[in-house]
């Protein structure tokens, strides 16, 4: 309520600003900026020079300045990589003077500067090419999501990614003892599995670093009919959008410092490497070294990414990325493995102390990967393209120490260990769309037609050992690797493996007037599983429909949408009591959602979702330890996304999501049916206002926000669970065009928390930044 009535109070306040009358001696100027090929050139900065003024241009391309006092001014259009347009201009009393100004470049061109250089646009634009991979607007698209923007990391000084995902609606963040990250999304775990629209599978254990992240894209709801089940979870598709090269040179320097010896430098390089702008060159790279909060452990990291791009003539361009990330980290300490006979019911009642570890330093992971994405993009004809995708990502664990103590009772812990050694993990995808529209009559259609085939190798060898058994309430040295090493000299259970996806799908988006949208999807998979084990190899395949209905209330700005969306996964044959060999079917998730969507100007975006998800054949085990296929969930519940800037430097990122999984039908003789299956919280919220000032304080800006996550079952017996924490932070900042100076203040109340699988979290901790620009 108090978010909705601070909305309301500063669009009141801006709009009496707007519409006030001019004092004496002073006037008006009104104008209108336009680009090259003669269409509006919206959210382009417009400042009178010799005062503090300026405004932004709105989708019409007009701004309006009052309350000017009379005299001779120079009016300036600037923009990043181009040239400045100057108009001189004369302000009279009580008159409005009217203006016109052409930019030399064109509307499409200008689209990547306002993208890149305009705050305001980017924390509030929604527009995606990989949410629905049509050229679908937001207010179009019949599926809900939520974007974390580069912009809103930079204002919070975000240096990972489980800072940044906590701004995304309904998603709580939880890291595992293998280093891979999970948010919540409708009751389900979902990982960071896409980039650019793309399978990115293979760097489980090394992860990856925002440095090189234009903005997270969380796409809710089973999304296996355009991404397939190796990418989306049945609660969504959570997808990685890479920084890419644009017209013009301009970048930016930081160097970030913080608690637990926090150590940050991360630069980004945009230049043309011609002189007519066809080849373009982007460079994002970062060092970075951190303490752990615990009092033993670290995180040293290093990014090098590289990005390039090829106007090869007007129907033809290719873009090309590549990365390289290494990773030397010991990883987080997790308990949840317990005695049977330690009766204890949350991770608040564990003696250990919060920030005490049992494993040391040299334990750790050292783990790198080289990651290259390749696209090439032809114009067929004004109406169709085709879009060429191809990936390629090597990761290689040189070693990988993981921790799993056992609790025995309030004192007494046996400290377990896995070891990975020389593991590998690759992953190759093929992608190739056909976008086209076609009119029947007035009926517009917008197809998509296309093929993907991924094909994931995995060889790794483990092995897990209990080192040893300490009480904790006295003296012990720390678990090195030395000792581990020692105890797995006989070696290791070695694995290796194949996955093979190939899909085929198609869309055809039907517009209706422009106002009414009918999107019908399907998608055939087939899945292909080998290991050393000829016995364990299987295939199946799977169909996966997708049907969606939006009508604009009003066209472009407010939409009520609906959908029916399905989503699979893969299950490996199991051995029966009697010694046969059953193969599950897939397991299908189906889920009705309906909602509004709303837009206005770059002001207000917002979206209300209700779902209703219900899986019908999960694999279930009746009292004879037989596999059946008849297990039932459900999830349902309601979700609030809002993204607003209802005055100048005014941002508001607000989410609430209400999530009720349920256990339907289970094991014969369990009693967990009407239970909630685990590791889904029925509450989360986030919210960030930020503000930077105008007049007094010029440039400065302060930041609040907050994070509540709901108490959580870890496991779907309901008797042990996460207790429920709120996050409070706070920032502030001094903002200008050539610098930016800015202190976070992380869990300023010292709450403790934990992640699904028991790791602490840091308690109080801060960050500084300052960021050169150019």
């Amino acid at each position: 309520m108090k978010i909705h009535l601070l909305t309301l109070l500063c669009c009141l306040l801006s709009t009496a600003f707007l519409y006030a009358d001019n004092e004496d001696g002073q006037g008006t100027i009104t104008g209108k900026v336009t680009t090259s090929d003669g269409l509006p050139a919206a959210s382009v900065t417009v400042t009178l020079k010799g005062t503090r003024r300026s405004i932004l241009t709105n989708d019409n391309g007009n701004f309006i300045i009052r309350n000017v006092p009379a005299g001779n001014y120079r009016l300036e259009v600037s923009l990043v990589g181009h040239e400045t347009v100057t108009k001189e201009i004369v302000v009279e009393d009580q008159q409005a003077t009217t203006i016109a100004i052409q930019l030399s470049l064109s509307n499409k061109d200008l689209q990547e500067v306002v993208v890149r250089s305009n705050p305001v646009k980017k924390i509030t634009d929604k527009e995606s090419d990989y949410v629905s991979r049509l050229p679908l607007k937001n207010i179009e698209n019949p599926q809900a999501y939520s974007i974390v923007s580069k912009e809103l990391m930079q204002q919070q000084i975000n240096v990972a990614p489980q800072d940044a995902l906590k701004n995304a609606t309904g998603a709580a963040v939880t890291i595992y003892p293998n280093g891979f990250l999970y948010i919540t999304s409708r009751g389900f775990l979902t990982a960071p599995n896409a980039r650019n629209g793309m399978q990115t599978v293979g760097d489980a254990r090394s992860s990856s670093d925002i440095g090189n992240v234009e903005r997270y894209e969380l796409i809710k709801g089973p999304s296996g009919t355009l991404f397939g089940a190796s990418i989306s979870s049945f609660g969504g598709v959570l997808n990685i959008v890479t920084k890419k090269p644009y017209v013009g040179f301009g970048g930016q320097v930081s160097y970030t410092t913080g608690s637990f010896g926090l150590n940050r430098i991360a630069a980004d390089v945009n230049t043309p490497v011609n002189k007519d702008t066809t080849a373009l060159l982007r460079i994002n790279a970062v060092a970075n070294q951190q303490n752990s909060f615990l009092n033993f452990g670290h995180n040293n990291t290093m990014l090098v990414a590289p990005s390039f791009s090829y106007k090869a003539s007007e129907r033809l361009s290719f873009l090309v990325d590549a990365e390289y990330y290494s990773v030397d980290q010991v990883r987080p300490m997790n308990y949840f493995l317990f005695d049977p006979s330690y009766k204890i019911t949350s991770y608040d009642q564990i003696k250990i102390p919060y920030k005490k570890t049992l494993y040391g330093e040299d334990a750790s992971v050292l783990v790198s990967s080289n990651k290259i994405f390749a696209q090439a993009r032809y114009k067929l004809s004004t109406m169709w393209e085709s879009t060429t995708l191809f990936s390629y990502t090597n990761e290689y664990v040189k070693q990988a120490y993981q921790a799993y103590p056992t609790i025995l009772n309030d004192s007494m812990v046996v400290r377990g260990v896995v070891k990975y050694p020389n593991s590998r993990n690759t992953a190759t995808n093929i992608q190739q769309n056909f976008n086209g529209t076609i009119f029947t009559g007035s009926i517009k259609h917008r197809i998509l037609i296309g093929a993907s085939y991924v094909n994931y190798m995995t060889s790794e060898g483990s092995r897990f050992i209990n080192v040893d058994t300490v009480n904790i309430n006295q003296d012990y040295a720390l678990v090195n690797k030395a000792q581990v090493d020692q105890l797995t000299a006989q070696g290791f259970n070695y694995y290796s493996g194949t996955q093979q996806f190939f899909g085929v799908y198609a869309s055809d988006v039907i517009s209706i007037e422009d106002r009414l949208h009918l999107l019908l999807s399907l998608r055939w998979d087939k899945y292909n599983y080998k290991d050393q084990n000829p016995e364990n190899n299987y295939d199946q395949a799977a169909v996966a429909p997708k049907l969606g209905l939006v009508y604009e209330i009003l066209p472009k700005k407010l939409s009520l949408y609906g959908n029916y969306m399905t989503g699979f996964q893969n299950n490996g044959p199991v051995t029966q009591p009697n010694g046969s060999l059953f193969v599950p079917k897939p397991i299908y998730a189906n889920q009705y959602e309906g909602g509004i969507k709303m837009e206005v100007s770059q002001k207000v975006n917002a979206t209300l979702s209700y779902y209703y998800t219900h899986i019908d054949n999960n694999v279930r085990y009746d009292a004879n330890n037989v596999a059946l296929q008849d297990g039932k969930q459900t999830s349902k519940g309601v979700e609030v996304d809002i993204i607003a800037n209802p005055i100048v430097d005014l941002f508001i990122v607000a989410g609430y999501a209400y999530n009720k999984s349920v256990i339907v039908r289970a094991d014969e003789g369990s009693d967990i049916v009407g239970h909630n299956p685990g590791q889904a919280p029925v509450n989360v919220a986030n919210l960030w206002i930020s503000y930077k000032f105008q007049k007094v304080l010029r440039n400065f800006g302060i930041g609040i926000g907050a994070n509540y996550v709901d108490k959580v079952y870890i496991n779907s017996a309901n008797d042990f669970y996460s207790p429920h924490y709120t996050l409070l932070n706070a920032s502030v900042f001094y903002d200008q065009a050539k610098w930016r100076f800015g202190v976070k203040l992380n869990n300023i109340t010292n709450q403790k928390s934990w992640g699904f699988s028991g790791n602490t979290n840091p308690l109080f901790n801060y960050a500084a930044n300052l960021t050169f620009k150019f």
